[in-house]
């Protein structure tokens, strides 16, 4: 693994905007950056990422099996009482998930850390799917890398795959919410994506789902949603006044309602509990564990529904070192073991590679300046070469 420094294409912008990637620069920060790029050779990445994603994902599998089992699982993971019963039976009618991601940290010498499952609402889609793509094809084209360099990426070839997979009948709604450009772009992706694999599709915000007097939910024209694609946390529909609605809706949804274990920190010390020692885990408890004292004070501290960094606190020999704002806590935390992302002349990038149909099918790379990812991050394409 390394980074290289490469120069970026004139035009990349109008190219952007041209495929429809128009949050490359939100409010002017520099979000896609291709002022470099990371190199990996084909065999380190299929050993040391491909093939763990893979297995942690069926790891994953047994902590549902054993969370929808056991209530006292549940209630660790903050999921509400009344939602026991609807996740327990969304993994055993074997609701099919679409995607996700599982973000790692990697040195390119040292095993891969799992930091988290993004599983329920991961972004950063289509720039690691097409626009990355796009870059490299014309870097290659433009001399800017050498020939002969490829990428791990089948993710739009694998998206297109799945979706006549996935049982869907009619119409397929997708959600966000509004006033989020990145949503919008990730939702009007997958649209096409389904659009191209015969699916007919029907956008619409969240905010604009209706509920019928029979408990239906309907859009704004009054047709009722019978599968939808929600980039939207299960956990904020469970909290949301129209969640009370979810059991009775007869929606299929996704990602599944069991995704609402695996898209929750409390995922890490589980997995941890029943694989310990595993070389791609790091260990972890939920916090008040007396075992918890092995940490020995250098460790993360991360509230179950954290997202994009908010209110994730590092610890190193018992101080505080790092803390970062946000409005999550209230449902409890989890502590891990600290494994600081690897630092590049500054630049601290984190792995996420992405599986679709539970499949390893391609990665991205989001580099910050601190050991949080948070949501300023950078993108940062990646090469294979060898």
């Amino acid at each position: 693994m390394e980074r290289i420094d490469v120069e970026p294409r004139e035009d990349w912008r109008e190219t952007a905007e041209a495929h429809g990637f128009n949050f490359h620069s939100p409010e002017d920060d520099t979000y896609w950056d291709e002022s470099a790029c990371y190199c990996f050779s084909l065999d380190r990445l299929e050993k040391d990422i491909e093939d763990p994603t893979e297995e942690i994902e069926q790891l994953c599998f047994q902590v549902v099996e054993r969370a929808v089992n056991d209530s006292e699982v549940l209630e660790r993971l903050g999921i509400p009482e009344t939602f026991w019963g609807y996740v327990a039976d969304s993994w055993r009618n074997q609701e099919k998930n679409l995607y996700g991601r599982l973000d790692f940290v990697y040195d390119g010498t040292s095993p891969a850390k799992l930091l988290e499952y993004n599983a329920d609402t991961p972004t950063s889609l289509y720039e690691a799917s097409i626009f990355q793509w796009v870059w490299l094809e014309q870097a290659i084209e433009r001399g800017i890398v050498p020939e002969g360099c490829d990428q791990f990426n089948s993710i739009h070839e694998a998206l297109t795959e799945a979706f006549p997979n996935m049982g869907i009948l009619g119409i397929l709604h997708l959600a966000c919410c509004k006033e989020s450009d990145e949503d919008e772009g990730t939702v009007q992706y997958l649209a096409d994506c389904a659009r191209q694999a015969g699916v007919e599709t029907r956008l619409i915000y969240m905010e604009d789902i209706g509920v019928d007097t029979s408990g239906r939910f309907t859009d704004l024209q009054d047709q009722t949603i019978d599968d939808l694609f929600k980039l939207y946390p299960w956990e904020w529909m469970m909290a949301d006044d129209f969640g009370k609605h979810l059991p009775g809706s007869g929606v299929r949804f996704i990602e599944p309602g069991w995704k609402a274990v695996l898209s929750n920190k409390g995922l890490l010390p589980l997995l941890w509990e029943m694989f310990e020692g595993h070389p791609n885990l790091l260990p972890s408890w939920f916090e008040g564990d007396p075992a918890a004292a092995a940490l020995e004070g250098d460790y993360v501290r991360k509230p179950l529904f954290s997202r994009e960094g908010a209110n994730i606190e590092i610890f190193e020999g018992g101080e505080r070192t790092l803390s970062i704002d946000g409005t999550y806590g209230t449902e409890g935390h989890i502590v891990q073991a600290l494994r600081p992302l690897p630092d590049f002349g500054g630049n601290r990038p984190v792995i996420g590679s992405w599986l679709v149909a539970s499949q390893p099918c391609g990665m991205s790379i989001r580099e910050d300046s601190t050991m949080v990812t948070g949501d300023d991050a950078r993108f940062i394409p990646h090469v294979l070469q060898g």
